[in-house]
């Protein structure tokens, strides 16, 4: 079956309505991809947060008249006036491949492989982790992300209680106890990402005795020996005293979510409890990892 894809440019505000006129047109399906590169990487609770300019995609019938279709949106009050809608055929397997061949097997270091399902895991993926992309963000492709997960390679976690503050998709956790972390905390203020962490922490065979998913905030006594978090610069500087709190002497800090020009500032925030505090960029993005110290 041969299919047309309909794609705009459109603007957050009208996302919801332009969803709504067209399913009523006939859609298939209705996609949306961010337009300007600015990631989400703390949605509040209960939302589905969309970026500010979207590229959005909708899938007709290929027998759909398409100019009678466009001339149908367009008559309505919702449909942007700016945007210029463009229309491309597209058949049933090249619109399921070109979405799969997104994500395929990547490396994070060298023993741990994030692998979508569809792919067979490679021979070399020592610590495979199987992770399809879903509503909740995460998938490694972002490079705060990719920064985490080569960190959490670069550790010896046997035997360690690991949180994860923000986990979103349960990546880094999952992670965690792919690479031998006894415990695991998951911790997310929208519920979708506490659904998402335990269904992927399901297909990787994590020991459910193992892992604990819930909202915040965390008990007052709480403890673990590392802390990871993949949040936004705001919430780091505020969650500085919590996380020196929750980690002992000893215990090791990994902050991300940050751009490059955010790192002096964090690092100073972080000082007076965390040593040998290090910066490492990716691309615009950077990764800040330190030691507890005794203070």
């Amino acid at each position: 079956m041969a299919f047309v894809e309909l794609k705009i440019q459109i603007e957050k505000a009208v996302a919801e309505p332009l969803d709504e006129l067209l399913l009523d047109h006939g859609a298939l399906a209705v996609t949306y991809e961010d337009a300007e590169d600015h990631p989400i990487l703390e949605p509040g609770p209960g939302e589905t947060p969309l970026w500010q300019q979207i590229v959005l995609t909708a899938l007709f019938d290929g027998d759909i008249d398409t100019e009678v279709l466009l001339a149908s949106l367009q008559s309505n009050a919702i449909w942007p006036t700016t945007g210029h809608a463009r229309f491309q055929p597209v058949a049933d397997q090249d619109w399921i491949r070109a979405w799969k061949d997104r994500f395929k097997p990547e490396p994070f270091g060298n023993r741990l492989w994030v692998c979508p399902s569809w792919h067979p895991v490679p021979a070399e993926a020592t610590v495979p982790l199987l992770l399809d992309p879903g509503l909740a963000f995460g998938t490694g492709s972002h490079p705060t992300t990719r920064l985490c997960l080569q960190w959490l390679d670069g550790q010896m976690l046997a035997g360690k209680h690991v949180l994860d503050y923000g986990c979103g998709s349960g990546i880094l956790a999952i992670a965690a106890g792919k690479l031998g972390a006894s415990a695991l905390t998951a911790i997310d203020n929208d519920p979708q990402a506490l659904l998402a962490t335990r269904e992927n922490a399901e297909r990787n065979a994590i020991d459910p005795a193992m892992l604990t998913v819930s909202l915040p905030p965390l008990a007052d006594d709480f403890r673990c020996d590392v802390i990871v978090a993949n949040i936004l610069a705001e919430p780091l500087r505020q969650l500085a005293p919590a996380f020196a709190r929750w980690l002992p002497a000893g215990g090791k800090l990994v902050l991300s979510g940050l751009l490059a020009e955010q790192g002096d500032e964090l690092r100073q925030r972080y000082a007076p409890w965390f040593d040998n505090l290090v910066i490492t960029r990716h691309e615009d993005w950077i990764r800040l990892d330190g030691v507890r110290n005794s203070n």
